[in-house]
C-alpha cells in the first residue's frame, strides 16, 4: 500500500481563526492532514504557518469544532485528554530543543522516563534504537555542544520519534543547515513514511525541500491558505501570491514617506 492510496485524513482543520491578544493572525483557514503521507505547511515568515504548527501541536489553545483528530474535537479537549494527545504525537521544534546539561541518549530519553514505568536499562536501549535510526548511536554520551547543527536537529528528530508517535510534527527542518545535511534530513524524513507509514506535518519555507519530500502541499500568506494540493497542482497554480513565492520574487518595495516621518518625529512634526 503506497501512499498515493489512502486519502482517510486523521487531522482536519475547518474555518479556523486565532487571536494574539486582539490581532487576529489565522482567517478561516480549512484543509486536511492525510493520514500516512507528509503534509508541507509552507510560506513566507509571518504568514500564519507557525501558529498553525502550535494549535496542531497543542501549545495554542483551538476554540471548538475548529480542529479535529481521528474525529475528536482537539477544541473541546481538557488537559487531561490535551496531555494524553501529546503523547501520541512527536515533535521536533526548528532548534531542536536539547537540554545542554545531558547527553544524547539522556534527551532522547527523557519522554520515556517522564510517561513511563520502564527500567533505565530498557529505556537506554529503547533510545539507543532511536538515535542508530537517525545515524547517531556512536554518539549517545556525547553532549550537544560537542556536535554540530545538523547532529542536533538529527537528535532532536530521535527524540520526537522516542514514543512511537502517530503524528510527527516537524518545524523547519532545513533552517540552517548546509544543503548536504538539509538533503540528508529530507531523505530521512522520507523514510520514514515509506517504511514506517508515518504520518508527517512539515512547516518550512525552503522550496526544494518542499517539494522533494511533500504528497501535499498547502501555501499560506497573511493568515490564509492560498493553495492546497499535490506538489504538481501547486506547482499549476495562477493564484500571484503563490506564483510569487514559488519564483522568489521580493516585494515592490513601498515608501511612505509621511508614515515614516511620523514614525521618527511624532508629535514634534505635527505641530510643524
Amino acid at each position: 500500500m503506497t501512499a498515493e492510496n489512502i486519502t482517510e485524513n486523521i487531522i482536519e482543520i475547518r474555518g479556523l481563526n486565532s487571536f494574539y491578544n486582539s490581532r487576529q493572525v489565522i482567517f478561516d483557514i480549512s484543509f486536511a492532514i492525510p493520514k500516512h503521507q507528509i503534509t508541507v505547511i509552507m510560506g513566507v515568515s509571518g504568514s500564519g504557518k507557525t501558529t498553525v504548527f502550535r494549535h496542531l501541536i497543542g501549545l495554542k489553545r483551538t476554540a471548538a469544532g475548529q480542529i479535529t483528530v481521528d474525529g475528536q474535537d482537539l477544541g473541546s479537549f481538557s488537559e487531561t485528554m490535551l496531555m494524553q494527545y501529546r503523547r501520541k504525537i512527536g515533535v521536533l521544534f526548528q532548534s531542536g530543543a536539547l537540554f545542554n546539561s545531558l547527553s544524547l541518549s539522556g534527551n532522547i530519553a527523557i519522554p520515556l522516563r517522564v510517561h513511563t514505568n520502564l527500567a533505565f536499562e530498557t529505556i537506554r536501549i529503547m533510545a539507543l534504537m532511536k538515535l542508530n535510526l537517525v545515524g547517531l548511536a556512536e554518539f549517545c554520551d556525547y553532549m550537544p555542544s560537542q556536535i554540530s547543527g545538523g547532529m542536533k536537529k538529527r537528535a532532536g528528530l530521535a527524540r520526537a520519534l522516542i514514543m512511537d508517535p502517530e503524528v510527527l510534527f516537524v518545524d523547519e527542518p532545513s533552517s540552517g543547515l548546509d544543503p548536504i545535511t538539509a538533503a540528508g534530513l529530507d531523505r530521512l524524513i522520507l523514510k520514514l513514511r515509506e517504511v514506517y507509514e508515518m504520518t508527517i506535518v512539515v512547516v518550512t519555507h525552503e522550496l526544494e525541500s518542499a517539494f522533494k519530500i511533500a504528497d501535499r502541499i498547502v501555501v499560506m500568506d497573511n493568515g490564509r491558505v492560498m493553495a492546497a494540493g499535490r506538489p504538481k497542482e501547486i506547482l499549476a497554480s495562477k493564484d500571484p501570491r503563490v506564483m510569487q513565492f514559488l519564483a522568489r520574487e521580493a516585494d515592490p518595495l513601498k515608501v511612505h514617506v509621511d508614515a515614516y516621518y511620523d514614525r521618527l518625529l511624532g508629535e514634534a512634526r505635527r505641530s510643524i
